[in-house]
């Protein structure tokens, strides 16, 4: 008896993936993917949020470079696999940057923490975790937010809704819509917070404002999960931008918290992060921590060393890490300054509208008010590259170049309606 033929599409000639459709790619990427084929030697890239020098290039801190070659010089350190869980020294110097060295949940050792793929990798494990094992299903996310945040929650199945953050009138902080949107939300919800620098509205609510939201969360009894990815930049002191993040842990209260290294030590590549979750005792916190390994482990087994070991470096030594907070404090600097000087020279200009709302927001982004038509005329005609939503990325300016920024922008608001 002769056994039957099996041919599979590709052995006929046909992709066994012929039916995968086109995905277009995000945004900020094909922004990117366009000004580096751009040949104009008058491109600005104000689009994706990399901190640059005056003169445009990738900044890389001084302690940094320092740190990498003590590390590479060291042939007592190997390249063993990691625990689950991470660089054990890093995830307890992580836990006090971000929440106070006295902080009592660390005293109490409430707070479970996990070495993880930067930012984006911190928010999809805790995203995961709180998919498996959290009774509440739906997370109400700011709108605007960072573009990648909806995608961490739907792709675990949670439900993404949405809740007013940015007031267009004022180019401020819609407190009311915010409270009241979140006063709709089943008890439970997931609330998503950015800690401090919103990515893309520059906009922070007060420290007063902040206390009126953790009562608020508390009282209705909603679960907040932070995305803490600009530590120190926001207002040059590590400890004042981490304001947020401990109102809500020192009233004994749960959270989340991712927390990215990738903007405030200018290590975007290496991918460095973690995940902590504040919880209410420390029996809870041994057996959640038990539970995001088990999260990590199928995803990507353990975190990578390079990056996390400069980065436990310098948080260990005073003198690298006095230079890292006076770094911060330059860097921070610089971005206030370039705000004021892109508003200054739009009212020599005699930009039509008021410009002063980039000097009142905060952090790495403005969001510019200007149309999708106004940034697509400037990318043609003056070769500024932006997202669409009209983030500036106020890192990617120099002092050099806000010039060329005011004559496009002017060129835009004067002659696209």
């Amino acid at each position: 008896m002769e056994s039957p033929e099996f041919c599979s599409d590709s052995q006929n000639g046909e992709s066994a993936f012929a039916d995968v459709p086109f995905a277009p790619e995000p945004l900020v990427y094909a922004v990117m993917a366009a000004f580096r084929e751009d040949p104009s030697p008058l491109k600005l890239n104000l689009g994706i949020g990399v901190y640059r020098t005056e003169e445009g290039k990738p900044f890389v801190l001084d302690v940094v470079r320092r740190v990498e070659q003590l590390l590479v010089n060291d042939l007592s350190l190997g390249k063993e696999y990691l625990p689950i869980t991470g660089i054990p020294e890093f995830n307890e110097l992580s836990s006090k940057l971000i929440l106070g060295a006295e902080s009592p949940a660390i005293k109490e050792n409430r707070v479970a923490t996990v070495q993880c793929v930067a930012g984006c990798g911190s928010l999809r494990v805790g995203a995961e975790f709180l998919a498996k094992h959290y009774h509440q299903k739906t997370v109400y996310i700011p709108k605007p937010t960072y573009s990648n945040h909806p995608n961490f929650f739907s792709s675990v199945g949670l439900v993404v809704k949405t809740y007013r953050y940015y007031d267009l009138a004022t180019h401020g902080l819609d407190f009311q819509g915010l409270l009241e949107d979140l006063s709709f939300a089943p008890p439970g919800s997931i609330v998503l917070l950015q800690a401090c620098g919103h990515n893309p509205t520059g906009v922070d609510p007060t420290i007063q404002e902040w206390e009126q939201i953790r009562q608020f969360i508390r009282s209705k009894g909603l679960l907040p999960f932070f995305d803490s990815a600009y530590q120190g930049l926001v207002s040059g002191n590590l400890d004042a931008d981490a304001q947020s993040v401990r109102l809500f842990v020192t009233d004994g209260g749960e959270s989340l918290i991712a927390q990215s290294y990738s903007k405030n030590m200018g290590l975007y590549g290496e991918r460095v992060g973690a995940l902590l979750i504040v919880c209410k005792t420390a029996e809870v916190a041994i057996e959640v921590e038990s539970q995001l390994k088990l999260v990590i482990r199928p995803m990507y087994s353990n975190p990578p060393i390079h990056g996390a070991s400069m980065v436990t470096a310098i948080l260990k030594d005073r003198e690298m890490y006095n230079e890292w907070t006076s770094d911060l404090k330059k860097m921070n600097d610089r971005l206030i300054n370039i705000r004021q000087k892109l508003v200054n020279t739009l009212r020599d200009k005699g930009t039509p509208g008021d410009w002063s709302h980039i000097i009142r927001q905060v952090g790495m982004y403005s969001l510019s008010g200007l149309s999708q038509d106004q940034i697509a005329f400037m990318t043609k005609e003056y070769h500024v590259y932006m997202s669409s939503d009209g983030r500036i990325s106020m890192a990617g300016l120099s002092s050099r170049t806000v010039p060329h920024l005011v004559e496009a922008i002017h060129a835009a608001v004067t002659r696209v309606i």
